[in-house]
């Protein structure tokens, strides 16, 4: 069985060919990444109109060099949610309206069930059950993953994400869009003893997240401190310090409450270098195995949609010839296998 996945969740146009016993067989992505850039971080509007222009063309990109004609699919799948609303939309109506063209099934996708299952495309893919840090520019949640559709939250942020307080602090410091690249080189040069930040929330029970409460402590940092090269280092050391600290500090305790032995770490932010070594250390400590995917595969995707939706399918789920877009849409609300 072949599947054709398509990701329009946000500001990438992701589209990939997942087949039964291949595995992968190709991946394409477009990043609107430049073009977002001069706004400080994602236009909506901006964001679904590129997705017009560069779906199709990607979806045939992809159909040849994978020499896959259109009667070798057997069926789609689409990002329905969470995301954008009119950037899913464009999708979701190419996917449909393709589905119906080559008279296969279709399937609506969860885009942080296809974060969450993005390291089963891995060569060692971990077995269920297993703990998962979904850590992204929209997401930040700690869930206990018992199998497909099977998602438990233990915890997630009750404001900014982790990748959205990147974006914010390195928009304070001018260094850019994303933030999370930018903090990171920035904070390589970083002199580690001169700011110290708060870790949100560790203080006290429980595994949810606050981010904003860092973003604004930045800023009033940046805001009675002259902006040199070296200060703008040493903020972008401290903020990164904290967030990767905070991130750590709830695996940990996440890990020792439920007594998993496996966590995986998917979203955009899991590529954070600092954050995989303070993982691998912690994980160390706890005789627990962590799993990721490959870098490429950590931000929005085709890939992990493909995967998700062919999962579906072989399990008999299909959608209807109507189709929408879920802005919001609880993981919770999947469905077991």
């Amino acid at each position: 069985m072949r599947t054709l996945g398509i990701e329009t969740s946000c500001d990438d146009t992701g589209v990939a060919i997942y087949d039964s016993e291949a595995g992968l067989l190709g991946h394409k992505l477009f990043s609107q990444i430049a073009m977002h850039a001069d706004y400080g971080g994602v236009v909506p509007e901006l964001a679904s109109r590129d997705h017009i222009r560069k779906l199709l063309p990607l979806i045939k990109e992809i159909l040849r060099e994978t020499g896959t004609p259109p009667n070798a699919i057997d069926g789609i799948a689409y990002t329905t949610g969470p995301g954008l609303a009119g950037a899913l939309l464009v999708g979701a109506a190419i996917g449909r309206s393709l589905a119906f063209a080559w008279q296969v099934p279709a399937v609506g996708v969860h885009h942080m069930e296809g974060h969450l299952l993005a390291p089963m495309l891995e060569p060692n893919p971990p077995a269920f059950p297993f703990l998962a840090l979904l850590v992204s520019g929209g997401h930040t949640l700690l869930a206990d993953i018992g199998g497909i559709g099977d998602y438990r939250i233990l915890g997630e942020s009750v404001d900014d994400a982790a990748g959205e307080a990147f974006d914010k602090a390195a928009k304070l410091l001018g260094l850019g869009f994303p933030g999370g690249p930018a903090i990171a080189r920035a904070a390589e040069q970083g002199k580690p003893a001169r700011f110290t930040f708060p870790r949100p929330m560790t203080d006290r029970p429980g595994l949810n997240f606050s981010f904003s409460g860092l973003k604004t402590f930045t800023l009033v940092t940046a805001q009675n401190h002259t902006l040199d090269a070296q200060t703008v280092s040493d903020i972008a050391y401290a903020f990164q310090d904290a967030a990767v600290d905070t991130l750590v500090i709830k695996c940990r305790r996440a890990l020792q409450q439920t007594g998993h032995k496996r966590l995986i770490v998917a979203g955009g932010v899991g590529a954070n270098r600092l954050l995989r070594e303070r993982l691998s250390v912690m994980a160390h400590e706890q005789n627990v195995t962590v799993y990721y995917p490959r870098p490429e595969f950590c931000t929005d995707n085709g890939a992990m949609i493909a995967y998700t939706g062919h999962v579906h399918l072989q399990a008999g789920q299909h959608d209807g010839l109507m189709f929408n877009a879920r802005a919001r849409w609880g993981l919770e609300e999947l469905t077991k296998h």
